[in-house]
């Protein structure tokens, strides 16, 4: 399947709806402390870009590239809609941000996402494109409910 791919405001109901299912996911899954995904207004931020892929007119999947400073970024809120789930949306997204950070000049890239069973199927996308587990960066902490990826680019 191929999907457009493009920087978003944020602004659509479908990009909002999903980004609000997204956060009410993973507020299910994880303790409210150990939840770093971020609201629609931090993502609109200057030192975040946020990308939507499309099939067609219908919302797949989202994701964002949080600068860290010049040379490392952050993966944040990939997201996959669930009818895309498995359909190559994820992967989709999670590729145009590699390449956008290889744009940018990184030579890193890094992500925190939880530990639970119900993060395998993200771990496992992370691992098959080269991330893997690393030391918590920035004000992440390692522990039973969460973990930090890194991909040297």
């Amino acid at each position: 399947m191929s999907y457009r791919i493009e920087a978003d405001d944020l602004t659509s109901p479908d990009v909002l709806g999903l980004l609000n299912y997204h956060l009410d996911e993973v507020h299910g899954w994880s303790p409210t402390c150990k939840v770093h995904a971020l609201p629609p207004e931090r993502l609109r931020e200057a030192d975040i870009a946020f990308f939507a892929a499309r099939d067609g007119e219908t919302l797949a999947a989202i994701g964002a590239l949080k600068e860290l400073n010049g040379t490392r970024g952050e993966l944040k809120s990939m997201r996959a809609a669930p009818e895309y789930r498995g359909k190559g949306a994820g992967e989709a997204i999670l590729r145009h941000l590699i390449a956008e950070a290889r744009n940018r000049g990184y030579n890193w890239l890094g992500l925190e996402t939880g530990r639970p069973d119900n993060f395998i199927p993200a771990k496992r996308l992370y691992k098959k494109y080269g991330f893997s587990e690393c030391p918590a960066f920035a004000d992440y902490v390692s522990d039973e409910y969460s973990m930090c990826m890194e991909k040297h680019l």
